[in-house]
């Protein structure tokens, strides 16, 4: 028992010294306290003395007073500061914008060149096709726009466009340049047919699908969509055998420009022409040719199917002249038993 009450008694002890020290701190801060506040109320005088004979201004203010002052200025001043740097830091964005502004202005002119350049392309383009048709004796046909949907996607993917530039200006300046090149072609075929008055094999005139066999189930302009039920241009024909295998060939002198794959095209083959010509083959079985092959009219270039957006086998057909689409019949030679077909 005596070990277990001296642990009581140095427990008693311990916590008598504890009490006291807290005591002694709580005394030592409130004597602080009242020392401190005691010295905050204490005021001085500040004396503002003219150097005329007015008189003496004399301002008291405590301790406190002043610390306060004091501090507000302090803020005060790094309020200024902090507003001053970032005034600067805006005055920097503005300028940066300013050099925006003046860049973008400069691309707006050169599309502005651009677009001017194209107009007077396109005028003399058209004038010069109405001319090549009326030589011929064909009716030329409202302008067409090439679209990227399906049987009216384009000839050319996008990631084919120069790099560096805004879009817009790459668009304008390729159909630019693919208009001014082909004025000249265009005028050389005028006199070629007139001179000649036949039909030459860099013309795509003959029938796309060997034997002269099949018939038209599609022709060209407003039709229905066979899958989607939706009026829409059909910019090509559409030439059907009932049967997937049959031979297709080249109908005009040419060279392989796109061996390819679309979703809505299914397989599919561009052959690129003199005269600004193109064709297009689309919903093939196989090919028979490969990128960059030249080929000769009549020589058989792939196979009908069914691949793509398709509701059976058959051959979606297209010619474009320049930037415009031309309804194939325009230039078919067909013999009269292929012909009795499209009836």
């Amino acid at each position: 028992m005596s070990a277990v009450k001296r642990y009581k008694d140095i427990e008693k002890s311990l916590a008598r010294r504890f009490v006291t020290v807290v005591i002694s701190m709580v005394v030592a801060l409130g004597l602080f306290m009242v020392r401190f506040i005691k010295s905050g109320r204490q005021k001085i005088t500040i004396m503002l003395v003219p150097h005329t004979e007015k008189r003496i201004l004399n301002l008291q203010v405590s301790f406190f007073g002043l610390g306060f002052f004091i501090i507000t200025a302090a803020s005060l001043i790094g309020v200024l500061s902090f507003s001053t740097a970032t005034y600067g830091d805006v005055m920097a964005k503005l300028a940066g914008k300013s050099d925006t502004l003046k860049s973008t202005q400069a691309d707006l002119d050169a599309i502005r060149d651009s677009t001017t350049r194209l107009v007077k392309a396109a005028r003399s383009f058209q004038a010069t096709l109405d001319s090549t048709f009326a030589t011929i004796g064909m009716k030329g046909s409202p302008s067409q726009t090439v679209r990227r949907d399906g049987d009216l996607s384009a000839f050319f993917e996008s990631a084919d466009m120069g790099s560096g530039r805004l879009r817009e200006v790459a668009d304008i300046e390729r159909v630019t340049g693919y208009l001014e090149q082909s004025i000249q072609p265009l005028k050389e075929l005028g006199d070629t047919v007139a001179a000649q008055g036949s039909i030459l094999t860099e013309i795509p005139n003959l029938w796309p699908i060997r034997g002269g066999i099949g018939h038209i189930s599609m022709h060209y302009g407003q039709n229905e969509n066979p899958i989607y039920g939706s009026w829409y241009m059909h910019r090509g024909i559409d030439i059907s055998t009932f049967r997937s295998g049959d031979p297709i060939v080249a109908t005009a002198d040419g060279k392989v420009v796109t061996v390819a794959f679309d979703q809505g095209l299914g397989n599919y083959i561009i052959l690129e022409h003199k005269h600004g010509f193109l064709t297009r083959y689309a919903h093939l079985k196989a090919f028979n040719v490969q990128k960059g092959q030249t080929v000769q009219q009549g020589q058989t270039i792939g196979f009908i199917g069914n691949t793509g957006l398709s509701t059976g086998p058959h051959l979606h057909y297209e010619v474009h002249l320049g930037s415009e689409t031309i309804d194939p019949l325009r230039f078919l030679n067909i013999r009269p038993t292929a012909s009795a077909l499209t009836q």
